[in-house]
């Protein structure tokens, strides 16, 4: 393996050629404590920025196997990394000079949430492997291989010396961070032994900063549990944590605008993932398979069997494999629900602010005025009760305007000035003067998941995808609106599902699989292969995060070139 003294020297070499004359620097340098490997070469100081890793030996690197033994603690611990290194080097970014890129130092920003991303990947043995991306600088397109120098061998050995030795840490700060994992994974199993969809913790701060902000807002009020609803928990670290335990079954949140019902259930959205110390939601945990569900006018549809919802359409389609280009709100939401569950979703969350007004509900004197055998939906509210009793499928429903779903809801919680109060009793009474329809609809047929989707897009050797934010993405031009997939939390996520997209329409939309067989499959390979395994290449870049399967379906279903 080549020196950082070599570096050094060619470095020298090159000062003041052209660009492409960078591409000679591509390769493993052994610099003290750690290996910088230069891993593609940008074309022009113009171009995005050139992929750099560092790899630090177990010895090294110094981390306690206890802080990384389990997947979880794992992740935390890589995150905590992620975001020293961050900060130390956004000292230096932009310090060396130079056009276009030059002196960029770029690294994962992460959020609130805690994820597991390529920047940062802790080794079963102890090693530390850090990615990121540097811009080589230039005067145009001449190199200034001396401001390269600074940042290789002054700037980034001192990162690397903060953020990826454990010496360098303060010991309790890391082990807060693997005890908050800890207390947050406990609360996790903790839902599944008490019967529980979600805990919100009492004293959590809900409410955002602004809307562009995911940062905890100053002076908002704390949560805190009705009495009839709290659960205490004794965690292993934090000792007793009281708050409110939703149970399974079928939970509305009902109140006047603007008083919380949907920061609550925001919350609870992003309750499948752990959040960071501070963000005034790390005790907010949410089952995590929990899918919040919407109607999403336009959306492609791919032989998917809604006919639980819909059925007996004038003009004679099939919804058992139903198909659209351009979906209406109820058929959109329905497939939606049909799709969660497809993913082995347990919690389904719903705003009426955002779902189709005729999928949700059919009041009395609709129904007497356009008789059922005319009405091809078949809304929510007649099949939630069956979704929790036959299929185990819990839903957390928050309703300003439709008071019918106090008669089904087990559970029913007003939000009043964010304060939550269990008003199920009186609600229940209330609502006894108002009955529905003894009527009910035949039990719904089992959606049927075996459906083998096949794409009808070729790609080429050199496919591009391109990533727009959370707003979708694009593979060979063909666009994927990812716009109403609401739980992704990471910009970082669609990048990784631009790869799984790739890869599946090249290896797995073939039409032997069904969906639940590509998304295993899928998911196997990132487990035994990492983000590597999908992404192919000499190397795997920083700027990927990892989503969770319900994502990756949602991704997928959302293609058009599909059949």
């Amino acid at each position: 393996m080549k020196t950082a003294e070599d570096l050094r020297s060619l470095l020298h070499r090159i000062d003041h050629k052209s660009y492409p004359a960078y591409k000679d620097t591509a390769g493993s340098y052994q610099f003290r404590g750690y290996i910088l490997s230069i891993d593609h070469v940008q074309g022009d100081p113009f171009a995005s920025p050139s992929d750099v890793s560092i790899h630090v030996p177990a010895k090294m690197a110094g981390f306690p196997e206890k802080y990384y033994d389990r997947p979880y603690r794992r992740i935390a611990l890589q995150d905590l990394l992620t975001r020293t290194f961050a900060r130390e080097a956004g000292k230096f970014s932009f310090q060396a000079k130079g056009s276009g890129k030059s002196g960029l130092i770029s690294v994962s920003r992460c959020g609130q949430e805690i994820l597991e991303r390529s920047a940062c990947r802790i080794l079963p043995e102890g090693g530390v492997v850090f990615r990121f991306h540097v811009g080589f600088p230039a005067n145009g397109r001449t190199i200034n291989a001396r401001e390269l120098e600074k940042i290789l061998f002054d700037y980034l050995p001192q990162c690397t010396q903060h953020a990826l030795f454990y010496k360098s840490y303060n010991e309790k700060k890391v082990l807060d961070v693997i005890r908050l994992a800890d207390d947050q994974d406990y609360i996790r199993q903790q839902l599944k032994e008490r019967n529980l969809a979600a805990f919100v913790a009492d004293g959590a701060i809900l409410p955002r900063e602004s809307g562009v902000s995911a940062k905890p807002m100053k002076g908002a009020i704390p949560f805190a549990s009705p009495d009839s609803l709290a659960v205490t928990l004794d965690l292993p670290n934090a000792g007793p944590l009281r708050g409110m335990g939703i149970p399974r079954g079928i939970t509305m949140i009902a109140g006047g605008g603007y008083h919380g019902k949907s920061t609550l259930l925001k919350a609870l959205e992003l309750g499948v993932y752990n959040h960071i110390a501070g963000d005034g939601r790390e005790y907010v945990i949410t089952d995590d398979t929990a899918v919040k569900l919407r109607a999403e006018d336009g959306r492609s549809i791919t032989a998917v069997d809604i006919s639980m919802f819909i059925r007996n359409l004038p003009n004679g389609r099939d919804t058992a494999c139903f198909s659209t280009e351009d979906a209406s709100g109820s058929t959109s939401q329905a497939a939606n629900v049909v799709e969660a569950m497809e993913m082995g979703s347990k919690v389904f969350l719903i705003d009426e602010d955002t779902s189709a007004t005729n999928f949700m509900i059919r009041d009395e004197l609709m129904q007497r005025v356009i008789n059922r055998d005319s009405e091809p939906i078949i809304p929510f509210i007649d099949r939630v009760r069956e979704l929790y009793d036959r299929f185990g499928i819990s839903t957390i429903l928050v309703a300003g305007s439709c008071g019918s779903y106090f008669h089904k809801a087990d559970c029913i919680i007003q939000m009043k000035q964010y304060e939550p109060i269990d008003i199920t009793e009186f609600a229940k009474k209330e609502a006894a003067a108002f009955p529905l329809p003894e009527e009910a609809p035949d039990q719904a047929p089992e959606p049927n998941f075996d459906r083998k989707l096949r794409s009808t897009q070729r790609l080429g050797d050199r496919t591009k995808v391109r990533c727009s934010g959370l707003d979708g993405l694009s593979v060979d031009k063909e666009p994927i609106d990812l716009r109403y997939v609401e739980q992704l939390a990471d910009s970082e996520q669609v990048n990784l599902l631009g790869q799984i997209m790739k890869y599946s329409i090249a290896q797995l939309l073939n039409g032997r699989y069904t969906m639940t067989q590509i998304v295993d499959h899928i998911e196997k390979i990132l487990d035994q292969k990492g983000m590597e395994g999908i992404c192919g290449g000499r190397f795997l870049p920083g700027g990927y995060a990892m989503p969770r399967r319900q994502e990756i379906a949602a991704c997928i279903n959302r293609y058009r070139k599909m059949r």
